[in-house]
């Protein structure tokens, strides 16, 4: 792992004081990650050609010059949506190839190299997830590299239910040029930036749990079964699994000795993600029930409540 000068010249750069780094980066193994975001964003505003800084007396001069790098083929989980858990810690595989010219070196100690997620505006992000350690970055030529990291996502820490959307990657590499990032000043005509935005997407779902009970349990044929359940997914504000309510979940029942489960109706859940029906016991089998997922939960199937009838 690169440990990263912390980039405390730009630590005031933008709104992101909000934004608290996760304990897991903050506890002094790598918090330079967040300020190479900022140092990020810093180069951006430079190149833009607007200050770095906000509020600040900066003696910041010049505009980063165009880094001769781009980034393609970025996936991020590949291709799937991120599943999140109440506190459970989720590690995210990150691939990408950056194409350059040869006398760019990604490994280079000054070299900055990293894709994250975030969503909201880049420049004041209402949330963005990164990885514990840097990329890392194999030459397949002179001019190409194909890289792999990670985003590791704390859910304690880092996510609230708002968060369960679609998330955009971005990626960005600053060659500092043997430039101080630490310094009072920094003369940005020396260092060189490139990024690359909205490199793909990728959706952060709460994850669901589906639990079933059918009784009684023998039953006699032709008599009336109580099918319940309960739908929960991840809630990030408490960090615990809760109800979720007002959407359906497909009670399915499979005959013993049979390999297919069939669908014999669909129930809403309660306010509390509860689940209730009726049927009518016919021969010996599994009931469960299944969850299609929704854009914020995924799809999820109780394991068959099986069912004696005599």
């Amino acid at each position: 792992m690169r440990i990263r000068a912390t980039v405390a010249a730009v630590s005031g750069a933008l709104a992101l004081s909000a934004l608290a780094v996760p304990a897991a980066q903050a506890d002094g193994t790598t918090p330079s990650k967040a300020d190479s975001f900022k140092a990020a964003q810093a180069a951006h505003q430079a190149a833009s050609g607007k200050t770095a800084f906000t509020g600040e007396d900066a003696a910041d001069t010049g505009t980063p010059y165009a880094l001769d790098a781009k980034f393609s083929g970025v996936k991020i989980n590949n291709g799937k949506p991120i599943v999140v858990g109440p506190t459970a810690k989720v590690t995210v595989p990150v691939t990408f190839t950056v194409t350059h010219a040869a006398d760019v070196d990604l490994n280079a100690a000054d070299t900055e190299l990293d894709v994250l997620i975030y969503r909201g505006s880049y420049d004041s992000p209402d949330n963005f997830l990164l990885g514990d350690d840097w990329p890392s970055c194999t030459s397949a030529s002179a001019t190409v590299s194909n890289c792999k990291g990670t985003v590791d996502i704390y859910p304690s820490e880092e996510l609230t239910n708002a968060d369960a959307t679609t998330f955009k990657a971005l990626g960005y590499i600053i060659d500092w040029n043997d430039v101080d990032p630490m310094a009072d000043d920094i003369d940005w005509s020396k260092v060189g930036y490139t990024e690359g935005d909205a490199l793909a997407t990728t959706r952060l779902q709460r994850l669901s749990q589906l639990t079933v009970n059918a009784s009684p349990e023998p039953v006699t044929k032709g008599k009336t079964l109580t099918v319940t359940g309960r739908l929960t997914r991840a809630n990030w504000d408490s960090n615990t699994y809760t109800g979720y309510a007002g959407v359906y979940a497909q009670l399915q029942f499979r005959k013993k000795g049979s390999t297919t489960y069939s669908t014999v109706k669909s129930v809403k859940t309660t306010s509390t993600g509860g689940l209730s029906t009726t049927v009518k016991a016919s021969v010996d089998g599994y009931y469960r029930y299944s969850f299609v997922g929704t854009t914020t939960a995924p799809a999820v199937k109780a394991a068959g409540d099986f069912v004696d009838v005599r």
